[in-house]
């Protein structure tokens, strides 16, 4: 059985829809969680892929959370291997750190619903080609990057310029919540934590309307969230099949 190790920053982040996924594609998943072992080291080696989730930190606070920087060489460690590997949100912004980009504040906090802007490179791609043009994700995030280099640019919104980006072809970062579920976001929306950076968006009254834009929009992201995550899921076995062909 394949084994697929995962970053976890926070328990309110888990991997959501692409959990049961990864399990019925028949993989062993071990959680790494941060925030119950700050101080776990981990050995990327030995594993068939990479997943590298959200969380609230930021990449500039290490003094405060000193695991982001081993995190960053697991995934530098993870690339030299050419392992799959996925970072989401927090983990797009590792994945961008691993490959030299600048981690910033965004000028616009992003929480709710907002549609991508497809690169043209985005209609070839193996994973991207599945979302429609203007789809619209879920976005809860402070922060960005600059473009990674030897990479690339796949989606941005209109106040976020690098919302997706691909390495090579088996590495992926997603500044948006593709995972979510309608129970996540309500957890979210709820959590004390997270509420206080709902107040300068208006706090309670831009709960409920990004309440009201999951209902509009979840179905079809979850849709999405089914295509492209099978498609990542695909890079195991093409990643194999690739290096046993070109050891020949």
């Amino acid at each position: 059985m394949r084994k697929l190790l995962v970053l976890q920053h926070v328990p309110s982040e888990p991997m959501g829809v692409l959990d049961p996924l990864l399990r019925a594609a028949g993989f062993r998943i071990r959680y790494v969680n941060f925030a119950r072992d700050p101080f776990a080291q981990v050995d990327v080696s030995r594993y068939a892929g990479l997943v590298v989730l959200g969380g609230p930190m930021n990449v500039d606070q290490v003094d405060s959370y000193p695991h982001l920087l081993h995190e960053i060489e697991v995934i530098r460690a993870a690339l030299t291997r050419e392992i799959p590997t996925l970072g989401i949100c927090l983990g797009a912004q590792l994945l961008a750190a691993a490959l030299g980009a600048h981690v910033h504040p965004n000028p616009v906090r992003e929480i709710g619903w907002y549609p991508l802007t497809l690169s043209p490179a985005a209609g070839t791609d193996p994973l991207f080609r599945h979302l429609d043009a203007a789809a619209h994700v879920f976005q809860w995030h402070a922060y960005t990057f600059t473009e990674p280099r030897d990479t690339m640019h796949l989606a941005s919104s209109a106040s976020c310029a690098n919302q997706a980006f691909r390495y090579r072809d088996f590495a992926y970062g997603l500044q948006f919540h593709l995972e979510v579920d309608a129970a996540l976001i309500r957890r979210w929306l709820q959590h004390s934590q997270l509420q206080r950076e709902l107040v300068p968006l208006g706090g309670e009254s831009h709960a409920r309307t990004v309440e009201a834009q999951t209902t509009m929009h979840l179905e079809r992201s979850q849709a999405y969230a089914v295509a492209l995550f099978a498609a990542f899921i695909e890079r195991f076995g093409w990643r194999k099949t690739r290096v046993v062909l070109s050891s020949r």
